[in-house]
């Protein structure tokens, strides 16, 4: 299928093809794979009685007295009351004033929307309306919710992506008749159009195993390939041991933890061997990863090298150099010359950088993808550090690397994936893990909360600010989307500017928002400008506020642990106790047990073993976790099993055909440079 534009189908103008583009989408290849977020199941009507505040269901009722108008025609508010059993449910719809005329006393219907409680009754607002007959057919179908902006609806995306399956011969099966049938796997088409329209959920389970496969396979490939083009390279800059570094750690204001000294040894002994060091560095939210990036960018300085080290954030990156500096000019080094060099880097600024870089006198430099810009030469790059690995595709990573001769390559990531899926997935990095906290850090105090705790939590948010601290509150959403439950972030900012007094200062993050923007506001919150920041989890990979004390994270069951405990660590960085809230949305008592996990421990690869022995690869409509390298589908967590046989399908047929080259595989290589790309994570090699 060619990358034809979106237009190209019909009743797609100018208008409907904008709002596409806002949520990544382009071309009839990029819809076909912009999969839904979840799925919304319609399930039995309940009874009136059985109905629980804060869920979504349906409800069967009969109209015993016509409903009830207010307002006008332009703005009108129609209510509707259903009674059993002395228990009443109240039906609210604002601006349908056709339904009083539809709804007849005397039938009976459903009636399909969240239950809230308001002023001590139970409201249903707009809730959708079934005769019995169109409702029973609706049972057990599973509607696709997609991923949205305002203007776009889950029903405009379902119904290109049906114009699209109906209209043409989509893909070519690329994958080897072998591998599919060891794996059990279904044809791709099949998979395609189950993910968006299934027929059932086991139906949904096929179809997104096959993708989820794919994803993993494709990865792998990419990986190994590059790892065959990389492996046993020798070492081309000599580097010599120094005291230097000794009494830097000597002079740090803390003693470098157990692990922390190991693995710099592990790191020291690789930048002085024989052949290119290429090493992850898995360490928890706060073990210490940056400290030990600083001592090896200073070991290659003392012996005459560049180092760079590139972050996925202006902010980060602001301040890791900030913190360079002053770690430089605490024990004289000022001499190593360390610059910034992002974005919003002057362009004066750039071309001195520039200069400075391509005659060695900058010897350190920190950035974003700034960093790896075809303008950027480097005099002598002896090392290479990405932090926060999984926000970087390995054509970033590789990019940098290749500014010259093969650098040694550090990787850092505070992403807990435990150790058998790492081996996997980083293939072509050794692995060094800091599995000590510093003594000095306080633990973070947990609860598990329901919806009924919030005015609690504003008031402790309160007495936290007027105590001088901070606090984050992260929902799932931007805005108010079409299907989803769920809190978001503009909607949640305005009714916490109400219930917290006007001398809070409460302004809203998220990953819309133009680069500049965010910095300004990531910025204001780190000098206390800002007290409470509604975010999306685009805080996860952001800047180092000590003075943030707590963290409130609404629709907990909406993430996965891993990337929940991300978030925890947000707080907790300075002296003071932290806290974490988890509101939880629902009353699912699985959900419940899984969340249940993060009360009792701060581990992050504890939590990430105990995710993963809990839910098993069968939750098929679980969370999706994070720092899993950005895949569109599969989440290695709760999907463990199926990287397991990628693996081992990727290995099998690297080691027949190294190139992809036999004849029966030029449909699958085409569909590799197709895969990586479109990916969300840029693997192209």
């Amino acid at each position: 299928m060619n990358d034809e534009p979106l237009r190209s189908l019909k009743g797609i103008g100018e208008k409907t093809e904008k709002l596409f583009a806002k949520v990544g989408v382009t071309t009839l290849r990029q819809l076909l794979h912009y999969y839904p977020r979840e799925y919304d199941q319609y399930t039995s009507p309940v009874s009136i009685a059985a109905v629980r505040p804060g869920t979504k269901c349906a409800v069967r009722g009969m109209i015993t007295h016509s409903p009830s108008v207010k307002g006008n025609q332009r703005k009108s508010v129609i209510l509707l009351e259903l009674t059993e059993n002395h228990v009443r449910l109240q039906l609210t719809w604002f601006n349908m004033p056709f339904l009083r005329s539809t709804l007849k006393k005397g039938a009976s219907y459903v009636f399909r929307g969240k239950v809230q409680e308001k002023s001590g009754r139970l409201v249903m607002e707009q809730p959708e309306v079934f005769t019995l007959g169109a409702y029973e057919e609706m049972i057990s179908h599973l509607q696709p919710v997609y991923g949205l902006t305002k203007g776009l609806t889950s029903k405009m995306v379902g119904k290109a992506v049906r114009q699209l399956l109906e209209s043409r011969a989509l893909e070519q099966e690329y994958l080897p008749e072998e591998i599919r049938e060891e794996n059990g796997l279904c044809e791709i088409n099949f998979a395609l159009e189950q993910i968006h329209f299934p027929d059932n959920p086991d139906m949904l389970q096929k179809a997104r195993r096959r993708l989820v496969f794919d994803e993993f396979f494709f990865f792998l490939l990419a990986m190994r390939r590059l790892k065959a083009q990389t492996e046993d390279i020798p070492n081309a800059f000599p580097i010599q041991a120094v005291w230097t570094t000794e009494e830097v750690i000597e002079n740090l204001p803390f003693p470098l933890t157990n692990a922390q000294m190991r693995v710099w040894n592990e790191i020291e002994n690789d930048m002085k061997s024989c052949s290119r060091m290429a090493r992850l560095v898995q360490g928890d939210v706060g073990s210490g990863k940056t400290v030990l990036a600083f001592l090896a960018m200073i070991l290659a300085s003392e012996n005459g090298y560049q180092s760079a080290l590139m972050v996925p954030t202006e902010v980060l990156a602001r301040q890791h150099y900030e913190s360079l500096c002053r770690l430089l000019e605490e024990n004289h080094l000022e001499a190593c010359a360390a610059r910034l060099l992002t974005g919003s880097t002057t362009a004066k600024e750039k071309r001195q950088i520039y200069r400075e870089l391509a005659d060695g006198t900058c010897r350190m430099v920190i950035g974003t993808h700034a960093l790896i810009q075809e303008k950027v030469r480097y005099h002598n790059l002896a090392l290479v550090i990405t932090d926060e690995q999984h926000r970087f595709g390995v054509r970033q990573r590789t990019a940098l690397a290749e500014k010259g001769e093969p650098p040694n390559v550090l990787v850092m990531s505070a992403t807990p994936i435990p150790r058998t899926l790492a081996i996997i997935l980083y293939g072509d990095l050794s692995i060094s893990v800091i599995d000590e906290l510093p003594a000095k850090r306080l633990p973070i105090k947990n609860c598990v909360v329901n919806t009924n705790y919030r005015p609690n939590a504003y008031r402790f948010i309160q007495r936290q600010v007027e105590q001088g601290r901070q606090a984050y509150v992260i929902c799932p959403m931007v805005e108010e989307s079409e299907g989803m439950d769920a809190e978001n972030v503009l909607d949640y900012t305005e009714r916490l500017r109400h219930a917290l007094p006007d001398t809070i200062c409460v302004r809203y993050l998220h990953g819309k928002m133009k680069p500049s923007e965010k910095n300004e506001i990531m910025e204001q919150f780190a000098r206390n400008e800002i007290q409470v920041l509604v975010s999306t989890t685009v805080v996860e990979v952001g800047v180092n506020v000590p003075n943030a004390t707590v963290m409130m994270v609404e629709n907990a069951e909406r993430f996965g642990l891993a990337q929940l405990h991300q978030l925890r660590g947000r707080v907790g960085r300075g002296e003071y106790q932290s806290y974490c809230i988890f509101v939880q949305g629902t009353s699912d008592e699985a959900t419940g047990k899984r969340l249940d996990i993060l009360n009792h421990s701060n581990d992050g690869f504890l939590i990430a073993n105990e995710d993963l022995k809990l839910r098993g690869s069968g939750d098929l409509l679980g969370t999706r976790q994070s720092g899993d390298m950005e895949f569109a589908i599969a989440d290695i967590f709760r999907d463990s099993e199926e990287l397991v046989r990628a693996s081992q399908a990727a290995g099998k047929l690297l080691a027949e055909d190294p190139e992809l080259k036999a004849p029966e595989h030029t449909l699958l290589r085409e569909a590799l440079e197709d895969f990586t790309a479109l990916s969300h994570h840029d693997i192209g090699i």
